[in-house]
């Protein structure tokens, strides 16, 4: 099941164009991701069922490889295309928090992810401290972004999340949330709480 949703996603980012828009062809593309397909067959992680809340795992596109920006203008959901409130050089300012360390290479895999349906109507300060006590990591925002390429119904109109992995050095924390009927990267104040917003995380990265 997991090899077959890997292929799934492959074709997902085939399908999005995203060979031509690192400047690879699609065989050249693929090859570049093959080693993680391998990291799949060998870790045998826990079987989830990817109807449920959790997904067993995202491919995730590092910003060395894609603009987040770009990233999220691939993203689709009904038809409609995503957007971000942020331009290019304010996406940059969001690096990963103190104790995430990113797996080396353009793209990896981030593991067992829940997009924060139990920290709805919780602070991202609050939540933060709640997924660290659980053993998980807050998604950073290439991950989050990652997650509503290959599973824009996750996103939901009382369901987005807040990406606490990625921060700026002020009090802000990005965002994922349906606007318009769109999918739209944006971001929320750390100490307020939102009904519609929870928190996600993912168990490890590989």
């Amino acid at each position: 099941m997991l090899n077959e949703e890997y292929e799934r996603q492959v074709g997902n980012l085939v399908h999005k164009d995203y060979p031509a828009l690192v400047g690879l062809t699609v065989d050249e593309f693929t090859q570049e991701l093959e080693p993680l397909k391998h990291m799949i067959l060998e870790m045998n992680p826990v079987q989830m069922d990817i109807e449920a809340s959790k997904i067993p795992f995202v491919i995730v596109i590092t910003r060395d490889w894609l603009d987040a920006g770009q990233a999220m203008q691939a993203v689709e959901r009904e038809g409609k295309k995503g957007f971000s409130v942020m331009d290019a050089q304010e996406i940059s300012r969001f690096q990963p928090i103190e104790g995430i360390e990113l797996p080396k290479g353009r793209a990896y895999l981030a593991w067992d992810i829940d997009t924060g349906t139990g920290t709805l109507n919780v602070t991202p300060n609050a939540a933060l401290a709640l997924i660290a006590q659980e053993n998980r990591s807050p998604l950073t925002l290439e991950e989050g972004i990652s997650v509503i390429t290959h599973f824009p119904d996750r996103l939901r109109k009382n369901n987005g999340f807040s990406l606490l992995g990625s921060r700026c050095g002020d009090r802000r924390v990005t965002a994922l949330w349906m606007s318009d009927k769109r999918p739209k990267l944006g971001w929320c104040w750390a100490g307020n709480p939102h009904t519609w917003l929870g928190s996600a995380s993912c168990r490890s990265r590989s």
